[in-house]
């Protein structure tokens, strides 16, 4: 599926998006802009529409079963799936030492330029435009997403991805709690050895370890070498897929 990136009526709000901070430090001369506070904004206008668009059309699942959904739905692979299905890599404005090592196809490259093309469109049209261009995406994700059962149970996938590649069991840690008792928002960490591996919140405390497996799962490139050199071997495992993860 292609989708065909909107047209802006202000254009140096998407070339503002397409920018990444490594171009902005190899072209001080043109005083460009890179997207980092789009990026920010984009995030949170998805989060509200991904979020809402789920409450609407799974009114069976409950909090913590459209939070794994939004959360699968917003996670870097995702959103960089996104970036290739409405052109992004090529039209990236990167350094040339980005470039040079792959920038182009970097997950999160592309999935935080993605949140910055929403975060613009968001400025020049309004959340109607962003919703009417992000939909399509959602609806194509999510049935893909919900039928492997991609979100379900990220814990189990880690512990038997961790154990299996770096010899250790994951341990989760609490280390914040905030807001009213009605209104509780936990964070978790999970530790890979002695490495803090993934961060999750939510509004459990199970809720937030679930988010800060998959977290870890969405790291896990960069998990290994570093765990590997501690053990003084080298290893280019990768997680298994997610759909082979236990459903039960």
């Amino acid at each position: 599926m292609t989708v065909e990136l909107p047209a802006f009526n202000d254009p140096t709000l998407l070339e503002r998006a397409l920018t990444h901070t490594s171009y902005v430090n190899e072209h001080p001369e043109e005083q460009a802009a890179d997207n980092e506070r789009l990026e920010f904004l984009g995030d949170a206008v998805l989060d509200f529409i991904a979020g809402a668009w789920l409450f609407e059309q799974f009114p069976e699942y409950d909090e913590g079963r459209l939070t794994s959904v939004r959360a699968a739905l917003v996670r870097v692979s995702t959103l960089a799936k996104f970036a290739r299905q409405v052109g992004l890599p090529e039209r990236l404005r990167l350094g040339k030492g980005e470039i040079d090592t792959g920038g182009r196809e970097r997950a999160n490259i592309l999935g935080d330029a993605f949140e910055a093309l929403l975060g613009a469109l968001y400025l020049d049209q309004g959340i109607e435009a962003v919703r009417d261009f992000i939909v399509p995406l959602l609806a194509q994700a999510t049935p893909e997403i919900v039928q492997a059962k991609l979100d379900r149970d990220a814990k189990s996938h880690l512990q038997e991805w961790s154990q299996g590649v770096l010899g250790v069991t994951p341990r989760y840690k609490l280390v914040a709690t905030e807001g009213p008792d009605h209104a509780k928002v936990f964070t978790v960490e999970v530790r890979l050895g002695d490495r803090v591996a993934g961060v999750g919140r939510g509004s459990s405390k199970q809720m937030a370890e679930q988010l800060a497996a998959r977290d870890a799962l969405e790291r896990a490139s960069e998990l290994v070498p570093r765990a590997a050199s501690n053990q003084n071997e080298k290893r280019d495992d990768a997680p298994p897929p997610l759909m082979t993860m236990p459903t039960a």
